[in-house]
Formats: C-alpha cells, sequence, structure tokens
C-alpha cells in the first residue's frame, strides 16, 4: 500500500490502491465576530459610488446661545451657529482562487476544486471577521495615540476617567487597568462580581450617563477562563444572531472569546508611548462594542465566480482556474478615514500599526469624527 504524494499535478491527494473515501477535517479558525450584533447596517454608506472611497455627512449637535429678553437693552440677541461634519470610508475587494490540473480527477477519482467551492462560505466568512478584527485593532491605536502621544493635535490626557469632558479628544476613547488583572484574584474580601469590577469601571468611565444598555466583551480564552472560575457567566444564553453567546451580570455583557490577537505588541506599545501623554501600562487588550459599532455593507463586485481553462497546459491534460471575487466597506462609527484612497484597503491598512516611535505629526488608520466619545462604540480595555 504505497502512498503516492510526488505527482506534481496532484501533490495535494494521498493516493492509495484502497484507501477510504475523502472526509473533511473540521476548521478550528479563530470564532468569528462576523455573525453577531457588534456589526450593524448604516443607511448613509454609498456602495455604488465612484472611486476607491465614498463620504458621509451629518449635522453636528448644537451648542446653543440662549438670549434674555429685555425691554430696555435694545441690543440685538446673538443668534445659534450650526455646523456640519462628514467622513470619509473606504472599499475593499478580496479574490480567492483555485487551480486543478484536470487529469489529477483519473488517479485521484475527485474534483479537485469541488473542496475550495465547498469550503467558500467558510473562506469569506474567516476574512469578514479578521476584517473587523483589523479595524478593532486600528480604532485602539487611534485612541492610543489621542490619549498616549498626540495622536488628536494636543498633549494626550490618558484614557477615559469618570470625570474627564467626553468631547475632548485629547482623552483617548480606551480604559487602562495598568497593573490589574481583568479579573483579579479572590481574596477574602474580594469575591465574585467584584473579581470583574475593572470591566464594569470601563463602560462608566467611557459611556458616563450613557452606558449601553448592554455590550460585546470580546476578549481571550484566558480572561474567559477566569471569568468562568469566578462563576461569573450566566447560565441562560443569549441568541444572537445565528449564534448563542454566553454572557456575564445577567447579560450586561456578551462574551465573544477569540484567540486571535487582539492587542498590542511590546514594540507596538513601545512606539506609541514614547510619544508625549499619558502612557499606556497595560499589556493585555480585551474589547467593550456597543451593538452596531461597525457597518460592514457588501459591494456588489462583477463576476464574483469565474473559471477559465488552459487547454496545453501539462502536454494537453489542462488546467481550470476558479475565482471567486466579494468586496465590502466595514466602517467604525463615529470615525473618519485616513489611509489611502488610491486603492483597495487591506487588514494591514485598517490597523495602521506605528512601525517606528512617534511624534506630533503621527496619525492612526482613522481619525475621530463624532464631536463627543460617548458617540462612540469601541472601547479597548488595557490591563494585565
Amino acid at each position: 500500500m504505497t502512498i503516492v504524494t510526488n505527482l506534481s499535478g496532484a501533490t495535494q491527494y494521498a493516493l492509495q490502491s484502497a484507501i477510504s473515501a475523502y472526509s473533511d477535517e473540521a476548521y478550528t479558525n479563530a470564532r468569528k465576530l462576523s455573525g453577531t450584533g457588534v456589526v450593524g447596517s448604516e443607511p448613509r454608506i454609498d456602495t455604488s459610488t465612484e472611486t476607491f472611497i465614498g463620504q458621509m455627512r451629518w449635522f453636528k449637535p448644537l451648542n446653543p446661545t440662549i438670549n434674555v429678553a429685555s425691554l430696555t437693552d435694545s441690543t440685538a440677541g446673538t443668534v445659534t451657529d450650526f455646523s456640519s461634519e462628514y467622513s470619509t470610508y473606504v472599499k475593499s475587494v478580496r479574490t480567492h482562487g483555485a487551480r486543478k490540473v484536470n487529469m489529477q480527477d483519473v488517479v485521484s477519482q475527485q474534483d479537485g476544486l469541488a473542496k475550495v467551492g465547498r469550503d467558500f462560505g467558510e473562506t469569506r466568512a474567516q476574512d469578514e471577521h479578521d476584517a473587523i478584527l483589523a479595524v478593532l485593532r486600528g480604532v485602539m491605536i487611534t485612541e492610543a495615540l489621542n490619549g498616549a502621544a498626540s495622536g488628536s493635535g494636543a498633549t494626550g490626557l490618558g484614557g477615559q476617567t469618570f470625570t474627564n469632558d467626553p468631547t475632548s479628544a485629547a482623552y483617548g476613547m480606551y480604559v487602562d487597568l495598568g497593573a490589574s488583572k481583568a479579573v483579579v484574584d479572590a481574596t477574602a474580601t474580594v469575591q465574585g462580581a467584584a473579581r470583574a469590577e475593572g470591566f464594569l469601571q470601563a463602560v462608566g468611565k467611557a459611556f458616563k450617563d450613557y452606558e449601553p444598555p448592554f455590550m460585546y466583551l470580546i476578549t481571550s480564552p484566558e480572561v474567559y477562563a477566569s471569568l468562568r472560575s469566578a462563576n461569573l457567566v450566566d447560565q441562560t444564553k443569549v441568541v444572537d444572531g445565528n449564534i448563542n453567546l454566553e454572557t456575564i451580570f445577567a447579560g450586561k455583557f456578551r462574551l465573544i472569546q477569540t484567540r486571535a490577537t487582539q492587542g498590542l505588541s511590546t514594540a507596538q506599545l513601545g512606539f506609541i508611548n514614547a510619544g508625549l501623554g499619558v502612557d499606556i501600562t497595560g499589556t493585555k487588550t480585551s474589547f467593550l462594542v456597543a451593538p452596531g459599532s461597525i457597518a460592514m455593507p457588501m459591494l456588489s463586485v462583477p463576476t464574483p465566480v469565474e473559471m477559465d481553462r488552459d487547454p496545453k497546459a501539462y502536454q494537453g491534460g489542462g488546467t481550470t482556474d476558479i475565482w471567486y471575487r466579494w468586496g465590502y466597506v466595514v466602517h467604525p462609527s463615529g470615525y473618519n478615514w485616513n489611509g489611502a484612497t488610491n486603492a483597495f484597503a487591506s487588514n494591514t491598512a485598517y490597523i495602521g500599526a506605528p512601525t517606528a516611535n512617534v511624534d506630533a505629526n503621527t496619525r492612526g488608520a482613522w481619525i475621530r469624527k463624532a464631536t463627543s466619545a460617548l458617540s462612540l462604540g469601541i472601547v479597548p480595555v488595557f490591563h494585565s
């Protein structure tokens, strides 16, 4: 029973004279974000615009001037001005292709392209998840630059507190727990829900009196294990889209655990802390995300599936290529795209990670455009 794997046109097959039928190994990629309520709709995004980008606009909240009427003072009253704002979003198109040598079907008895087509849904879902996570990390870096450097154009004043002015972009939209763990160790006086008080403080500091009714907590298996060991995971799950999510604090936080890299590397954190501002000391990251904080409308892509044949290849045996194409706009609420406007965005571009010590001119891939941090929905929580 000799296994033959040295045929150049069929190296991906295990071939024997007698062997069981092929089955599919289960995917064990990181849990997906694209199927949860983290993703919402944004009707102002027009995917049919020309060029690589588009813009959406809105009126900013009024800062009214209130006059006191007088019967003796004829001075004209001061009028209230209003203004508008806009943000830019960017398109991204992704492709995925495969090739088979036509005559490999004779020896493998398997259609080489069937596996690719059958698993395309998983491929696309993983790509969308990766793009969403890249945007989350990009927003994290933008806000880290605001608070720990000078990404807002002013010296950073650190992360959110219970009392800071949410309209000041010099405070980054993040909470730094520093040397504290996200879920602290139990002591004689710290038990139960008190062990995860850091997350409760984070949402209170970030949103103050505008706290959302519930949020998504995207965190690592390590933090999830700590929550479970503290007996904080609710028994009743929440159905979110087509996913059952566990919760803590009676549904306040819907848990999404992922092993995918969420935080800053040691080098990246050092680059950011080199700027003017308040250093970030937490080395790990979890995300608190309000529902619908990321918009992800799909693009209409020409020829989403295409096949191409080369009959003369392999001495006339021929090859067949298949290509899948899809696209989307992925955009965080309240932010402006600050990357390239002459190309489709990549995940690396979404992140916009610094590669050297930042200075007064360093900006992230996204720029905050919302008047108040209370209008934003993504809160990185740095912890140890």
